[in-house]
């Protein structure tokens, strides 16, 4: 270890905005050389992290340290208390003069480490010492500059808000009626990947307007969490109305292929861009009142710009989809077109089959479904 710089801690939880290959402990330090290694400066931050406040205490009336203290990745003990959740550590901290503003390399605060490892204790305290939460990714700076589409996050009630199928989507009221949202979290501010995906699905669902696709209303994008709101179908999704409803009549399995034939072909043929969905499954095809089906989350979709086909950096994930209806091309990684959303239309359109009489069957066509 270089003796011209702070050490590294790298005990505990480790800071919200680093790449967690960033924060590995440091393999080459041996045992024998860990007492050389740290020093009083490593010692306040490990105190903070066991929450030894004697120990805190002792080691800044010592003045050997400061309680501003920086390691190599400029981390605090308030972020490493921040951290861990210990609200008594923090107050001490914060008495002693810590810095509540302070960032790390990643840029990181004690706020942002306390939001993204749900300390909720902690963040009252810091916000009450005037620790700010980090600003959403979209913020604007000049009012003039706020989507057309935002939404005031006052105007949503979740009072009686209910999980929706996946994830991060819920219910809320909003303007008297009920809607779905999706929210992209403050701890997922440091995963510009996630980021990414939240605006691109914003700038696609902006896009499109169709009775078989899921209506978008508006987004929340200059505060925390970022939502992104749409119609509320309470029927809920086609997977587990198939799982639920046993025997379909053939008129009601036509009826429905129509419809998630005519959502997609809408996406295939827009224009300028077709709009491959990636992710088309009965769990992202929502009923409506009316029982009629809708095609729904957009968060894998894709804009087919002036290419006839893509070809993604790196492939999905498992986390991502469900592997069962993904197209070979998808799953290999090798170059695709709207063709994939076909082949998890044709296995939708199987597994339809499979609820239906014997003597009756569907045949997987797509064009004549969409006339």
């Amino acid at each position: 270890m270089d003796s011209s710089k702070p050490p590294r801690f790298t005990l505990g939880r480790q800071s919200s905005g680093a790449a967690r290959k960033n924060v590995a402990p440091d393999s080459s330090s041996a045992a024998d050389d860990l007492d050389e290694a740290i020093d009083s400066g490593v010692r306040l931050m490990y105190s903070a992290n066991e929450g030894d406040l004697e120990g805190i205490e002792e080691l800044l009336d010592s003045a050997t340290t400061t309680v501003n203290f920086k390691d190599i990745d400029g981390r605090t003990a308030l972020h490493v208390a921040a951290c861990q959740g210990r609200t008594d550590v923090i107050d001490l901290l914060l008495r002693r003069g810590a810095d509540v503003h302070v960032e790390d390399r990643w840029g990181s605060t004690p706020i942002a480490d306390a939001i993204y490892y749900k300390n909720n204790d902690v963040i009252k305290v810091l916000e009450a010492h005037g620790a700010k939460p980090p600003m959403a990714p979209m913020h604007v700076e000049n009012a003039r500059e706020v989507p057309e589409y935002e939404i005031d996050p006052r105007e949503l009630d979740f009072t009686k808000s209910m999980d929706i199928t996946k994830g991060t989507f819920c219910s809320a009221s909003w303007r008297g009626i009920q809607v779905a949202v999706k929210k992209l979290g403050e701890e997922l501010f440091s995963d510009e990947e996630k980021v990414q995906a939240f605006r691109d699905e914003l700038a696609l669902l902006q896009k499109i307007r169709h009775p078989n696709v899921v209506q978008f209303l508006g987004a929340v994008t200059q505060s925390t969490p970022m939502m992104i709101v749409t119609e509320y179908l309470p029927k809920g999704d086609f997977c587990a109305y198939l799982k639920r409803k046993g025997a379909i009549k053939p008129t009601t399995a036509i009826k429905f292929a129509l419809d998630i034939a005519r959502g997609m072909n809408y996406l295939h043929e827009h224009k300028p861009e077709a709009i491959i969905h990636r992710d088309l499954e009965p769990s992202n095809i929502l009923r409506d009142d009316s029982g009629h089906l809708k095609v729904a989350d957009f968060g894998l979709s894709k804009l087919m710009k002036v290419a006839k086909t893509i070809k993604e950096d790196k492939p999905m994930s498992c986390q991502q989809t469900s592997w069962r209806y993904v197209a070979p091309e998808v799953f290999k990684n090798e170059e695709y077109d709207t063709k994939v959303d076909v082949f998890s239309f044709a296995l939708i359109l199987q597994e339809v089959n499979y609820s239906l009489q014997p003597s009756f069957y569907i045949v997987f066509r797509w064009l004549p479904y969409c006339c």
